[in-house]
């Protein structure tokens, strides 16, 4: 050790804190790491309780640094305790150094110092995940990068675990982006090692030299990988910290960076990989560029549809669900698709549901009779609830959104749906088919009997919700006793449903003073749909007296839901634009550099289709929307491409009311 630690009860630990309050239980935890009994709850306690979540360094963690390191260093205490100790030291380090500095404890820089001295003596560890865990931690000595290059660089000279060597390169290279006297020696040695060394670490010294020069591509490094992935087997293409195949191939693809074209041609190449999961890992790729670029779309799309025939079911799985986030580009496989809806076609239930949601996203009829089939059945094969998870895990499809858009064909559709909806057996069940319907609308609207019988149960508020969306011939049917009842005693265990019973039943029964007694007081909250400008936009002139104070909360937030909710009521109260538009334009602009556009941005551009003319000076902003290659919505999710989709027909429409004679659509 650099010098000896201060004894535990030296420490006013009282004094110190963790990120649940004061650090006086942590010599405890730290006195357990030396009992074979306690040693691995006390390590997972230290890692909640000193790092918790990241995001800064706690007071505590200099005092307890030199102890953790000490239990992390002694050959007595498990190994694999060691190990987690040491994942708890790297992750002070990153949050030290990425954390704000005012999330950081002043006495921390000083303690990462002398850790790092503790530290470099564990390179030589005789377990090779600590060795590892040690190098991890060693990447965040920037402060010290020229004395912590060179041990690695020793290090890597005589170490003989395979993943030990890369760990060690990519700390290395970490490293070199800080570094003084070793940067142009490092350079050069990571340059030697893509060239000429064994795949795995021809792979990592990429890795390591982008990470040395941020933001600075090399057509060396695109032939490198290409070289890699094309002359060499898959086994041998490992990351720091190993994993399964197609983890590590799109780790792979992912250091060709920037370079468009290389990455759609090594995707394609892998694609056809004779090894299974080289080729999900290759999809995965693809959906990921897909959700980021429209012109994707050309490179990859076909290649993608190809493995709609691979012998591996999660692969035909993965690319029917790639061809339907991809809509109707995906229609010159729609015939291929249509076959795969069928069992003697395609054997694996779980691709025959994503094939069926591929063609009611491209608009194909052929994927209603085997849905009013599904529906007819015990398990249809699709979620009652909607994921909106990142990521590319192949979760069950909701009904919702594989039905959604298929009002038009209620007539096939509704007869088994109204009888499954008298069936169902669970609220979410329920509730599901209440949002469908609610979805079609008007077309729903044989199914006002079965909703009217949910009224009496837990699925009240999602029936009123579906009744209301089916408009006039729901009114009528409905009895308004029953509403009203509803309305004065609303579900206990349902906390939104007073506000969405009070909009519903006014949008049945005229009687709108309920929901603006409700939602009045909380009018310029700046969340959510059911709030009180959509009640005073849907009052329209009526809610004249309330304009100014809309006025005043129009500027008040720049994007979001509130600039939309409160524009709209203005517009609809008062018929001015002047005032309106420029606050529409202002909370969409910024997506177009930026993107991550949502929801409120696609229903803000229908907005300015529905004023028409007047929109004119959003005219740019929405034509930005249309021009850009990059998907101006969030990107990595099954969503991106529908949600892109969604903004560029609102685009659309909103350009063609613009400029279409008399001004509105």
């Amino acid at each position: 050790m650099s010098d000896t630690p201060p004894r535990l009860e030296a420490v006013d630990w009282t004094a110190l804190s963790h990120a649940y309050g004061t650090a006086e239980d942590v010599p405890a935890m730290l006195r357990d790491l030396h009992r074979p009994t306690k040693a691995a709850a006390a390590a997972d306690d230290l890692l909640t309780h000193v790092h918790h979540q990241g995001g800064g360094v706690y007071s505590c963690a200099p005092a307890a640094l030199p102890h953790i390191i000490a239990a992390a260093a002694d050959p007595a205490v498990d190994a694999d305790v060691r190990g987690e100790l040491l994942y708890l030291v790297g992750s002070l380090a990153d949050s030290g150094n990425t954390a704000q500095p005012r999330f950081v404890t002043s006495g921390w820089p000083a303690a990462w110092d002398r850790a790092i001295t503790d530290l470099l003596p564990l390179l030589d560890d005789p377990v090779a995940a600590n060795r590892m865990a040690v190098a991890d931690a060693l990447a965040e000595a920037h402060h010290r990068a020229d004395e912590v290059i060179a041990a690695l660089r020793a290090r890597w000279e005589e170490e003989p675990e395979p993943q030990a060597r890369l760990q060690l390169i990519d700390s290395a290279g970490s490293l070199t982006a800080h570094a003084g006297e070793q940067r142009s020696a490092s350079l050069h040695w990571l340059r030697e090692l893509m060239d000429g060394a064994e795949p795995s670490v021809r792979l990592v010294a990429v890795q390591a030299l982008r990470r040395a020069l941020p933001g600075q591509d090399d057509s060396a490094y695109t032939r490198t990988v290409a070289d890699v992935l094309s002359g060499s087997e898959p086994h041998t293409w490992r990351r720091p910290g190993g994993g399964a195949a197609a983890p590590t191939v799109v780790w792979a693809l992912g250091l060709l960076g920037e370079d468009r074209a290389g990455l759609a041609e090594a995707t394609r190449r892998l694609l056809g990989h004779p090894d299974p999961a080289v080729r999900a890992g290759a999809l995965q790729v693809a959906a990921e560029a897909l959700s980021r670029r429209r012109s994707a779309v050309a490179e990859l799309l076909p290649a993608v549809a190809r493995s709609l025939s691979d012998p591996e079911p999660d692969n035909r799985l993965f690319a029917a669900r790639v061809l339907g986030m991809c809509g109707q580009a995906a229609r010159p496989w729609a015939d291929a698709l249509s076959a795969m809806v069928t069992e003697e076609v395609e054997p694996h239930p779980p691709a025959r549901s994503h094939a069926l949601w591929a063609l009611s996203r491209i608009g194909d009829v052929r994927c209603v009779p085997p849905l009013a089939r599904r529906l007819a059945t015990a398990r249809p094969g699709f979620a009652y609830h909607s994921v909106h998870a990142d990521g590319w895990w192949t979760y069950e499809l909701s009904l919702t959104e594989v039905a959604a858009g298929l009002g038009t064909h209620a007539e096939v559709l509704l007869p088994p749906l109204r009888a499954r909806l008298t069936a169902a057996s669970s609220l979410d069940e329920r509730r599901a088919l209440c949002q469908l319907l609610q979805a079609w609308g008007g077309a729903a609207a044989p199914a006002i009997p079965d909703l009217i019988a949910l009224l009496d149960t837990d699925a009240a508020v999602w029936a009123l919700d579906a009744l209301a969306a089916i408009g006039p011939a729901a009114a009528e049917a409905v009895p308004r006793e029953r509403l009203r009842a509803l309305l004065d005693a609303p579900p206990a265990d349902q906390p939104f449903a007073p506000r969405s019973l009070a909009l519903a039943y006014g949008r049945l029964t005229g009687d709108r003073e309920p929901a603006l007694k409700l939602l009045l007081p909380q009018l310029g909250e700046p969340y959510g749909q059911d709030n009180a400008a959509t009640l005073l936009a849907e009052l329209g002139p009526a809610a004249a007296p309330h304009a100014g104070r809309l006025r005043e909360l129009l500027p008040l937030h720049a994007e979001g839901w509130l600039p939309l909710r409160v524009g709209e009521a203005l517009w609809r109260i008062t018929g001015r634009t002047d005032e309106v538009v420029p606050a529409l334009v202002r909370a969409i602009a910024p997506f177009v550099e930026r993107g991550g556009a949502y929801p409120a941005v696609v229903e803000t551009v229908k907005l300015l289709a529905a004023i028409g003319a007047d929109s004119a000076p959003a005219e740019p902003v929405l034509r930005g929307f249309l021009d850009a290659d990059e998907r101006p919505v969030r990107h990595g999710t099954w969503r991106s491409v529908p949600e892109d989709d969604a903004l560029c027909a609102a685009v659309r429409a909103a350009l063609l009311a613009i400029s279409a004679p008399g001004g509105a659509t």
